[in-house]
């Protein structure tokens, strides 16, 4: 797998452990070839594979309804992602629970996947994981220039 150019301990501080940083490519190839699988729930920010929180009824039932109105509201030429990668930048493949993207003609069923530049809005649904969202997510977002989360 080709981690990130990077000297491998570039990101950790004298005395730790090196950390790999991988990049966009390198996570495709690992699901492609079984090393991570779907049922692993997990997403690429900033070049570390995180897993992903687990989703309860709570959180479940919030995006239903927050995909439902969407839907209703979204005017043509926008389209509406559930829980679906991201790409930003050639290390960071979020999977937010709502995004709203400039629809394309393929209606992206071929690549590239979204990318930032789609983005017109994105919803996290954040029960146990505000923190995280506020404080990682947020901040990947407005590196990328996300207009509106």
């Amino acid at each position: 797998m080709d981690a990130v150019d990077a000297p491998a301990n570039a990101d950790s501080p004298p005395g730790r452990p090196a950390r790999h940083r991988f990049s966009v490519d390198a996570y495709h190839r690992m699901s492609e070839t079984g090393i991570l699988h779907p049922a692993d729930r997990t997403e690429l920010i900033d070049g570390e594979i995180v897993e992903m929180t687990p989703v309860g009824s709570s959180h479940i039932g919030a995006v239903f309804a927050l995909n439902r109105l969407l839907m209703r509201a979204a005017p043509e030429g926008v389209t509406v992602s559930v829980q679906s990668p991201i790409q930003m930048g050639d290390r960071s493949e979020p999977e937010p629970d709502l995004a709203l993207l400039r629809a394309r003609p393929d209606g992206y069923r071929t690549p590239p996947l979204p990318s930032a530049a789609d983005v017109l809005l994105i919803i996290e649904v954040s029960d146990t994981s505000l923190r995280y969202d506020r404080e990682v997510k947020l901040a990947l977002y407005a590196r990328h220039g996300v207009p509106e989360v």
